[in-house]
């Protein structure tokens, strides 16, 4: 299965809606994506809404682990959105749940 990524730039905020199944094979192409918007500038927040993703593995929670650190050092946050209740379960059951900003509803520029 392919994977979608779409990106919205406003303000000090980066949305980006990801659609399609987070793997080994789709992961390295979500941290390309990613990961530059998130080493390129301080104080920057991205929402990333998940709500169009159907299946998520451990390679797809080292991606936002990565991006996560990131953000963090550089004194921005990162947004997970739209969290069905089997990803919020793989997130919930790793801890990443309580150490990551995770919202079940879509808010801001991203539906």
């Amino acid at each position: 299965m392919n994977l979608s990524i779409d990106m919205q730039e406003k303000e000090n905020e980066l949305f980006v809606k990801v659609a399609g199944e987070i793997d080994a094979y789709t992961a390295p192409k979500l941290k390309e994506t990613l990961h530059p918007s998130a080493e390129a500038e301080n104080d920057k927040d991205i929402v990333v809404d998940l709500s169009e993703v159907s299946y998520m593995d451990s390679t797809g929670l080292g991606v936002f682990v990565g991006l996560f650190k990131t953000i963090n050092a550089r004194g921005g946050q990162l947004k997970l959105v739209g969290l069905s209740d089997r990803l919020q379960r793989l997130f919930d059951i790793t801890g990443l749940g309580d150490i990551m900003n995770i919202n079940s509803k879509v808010e801001g520029g991203v539906e």
